[in-house]
């Protein structure tokens, strides 16, 4: 009977462990999910654009929508070196590839993201019906603000 209590009262810690365990386990789920995010919208040039951005642990997302679709997206990364000027990589992973406003875009986002967080690449999606220079600044301008 002495030996079935130890091996009960075991059993009732291991229990107890476990249900520590999990509990941990859920805290640290529920302190990294969902994504940290922030969504907004505003008016360039009379049409709604829609911006969500998510702090990934090893990227950031910007979405910029006007067409409630992902649109094009590239990646963009700040380039590790012995350079004194920071250089950065931008490459469109699929969509228009013709449209040098949109990697300048990208290459000014993750210009301003890499001075806060050096480490993190981007992935940009901007599914635009205006690509003009103007409504580009002001969604710069906006993520910029609106950074998490």
């Amino acid at each position: 009977t002495q030996r079935r209590k130890t091996k009960k009262h075991k059993t009732e810690r291991e229990r107890e462990r476990e249900g520590e365990l999990e509990r941990l386990i859920m805290e640290s789920v529920e302190a990294n999910f969902p994504v940290r995010h922030r969504k907004f919208s505003l008016e360039c040039k009379g049409n709604k654009t829609e911006i969500v951005i998510c702090s990934y642990e090893d990227h950031i997302l910007v979405i910029a929508t006007q067409i409630g679709a992902m649109g094009t997206i590239l990646h963009a990364r700040k380039e590790e070196g012995m350079s004194v000027e920071p250089t950065f990589s931008v490459s469109v992973i699929f969509g228009k590839r013709d449209e040098p406003m949109l990697i300048a875009t990208a290459r000014r986002l993750i210009d301003h993201i890499s001075s806060y967080v050096p480490s993190k690449p981007l992935v940009l999606s901007l599914g635009l019906k205006d690509h003009s220079s103007e409504t580009l600044k002001e969604i710069v301008a906006a993520v910029i603000e609106n950074r998490l």
